[in-house]
């Protein structure tokens, strides 16, 4: 199975944009992905998901602001983040599944008002 690797985050003002990319080790065309977060004491929350062939869902909180796309050719998954804001703040975590699921070891991302 495929490891993930996320990269992108850090710190940006509210109103800014930062783009998270997922690195995998292998090819991901097979696999639905998405990318989930986690806020301090909080549950890990479903951001966006994207599917083999391409459709996506995203989560209500993000609609309109947040892309999520992949480019199985360079076996990586994208989320653009647009227009965050401070409630954005968490662990961002890639994930892949066929049957079973695969984690990215997460990448923080932190809104500052």
């Amino acid at each position: 199975q495929v490891q993930l690797v996320e990269s992108g985050g850090g710190l940006v003002q509210a109103g800014g944009s930062l783009r998270l990319s997922c690195t995998a080790s292998g090819s991901i065309a097979i696999y639905n992905m998405g990318w989930y977060r986690q806020a301090p004491g909080k549950q890990r929350e479903v951001v966006a998901r994207i599917n083999r062939n391409g459709d996506t869902n995203y989560a209500e909180a993000v609609k309109g602001r947040f892309v999520i796309s992949r480019d199985n050719a360079k076996n990586t998954l994208y989320l653009q983040m647009n227009s965050l804001k401070v409630e954005d703040t968490a662990v961002y975590y890639c994930n892949a599944m066929l049957g079973s699921n695969i984690w990215g070891q997460g990448i923080q991302v932190t809104v500052s008002s």
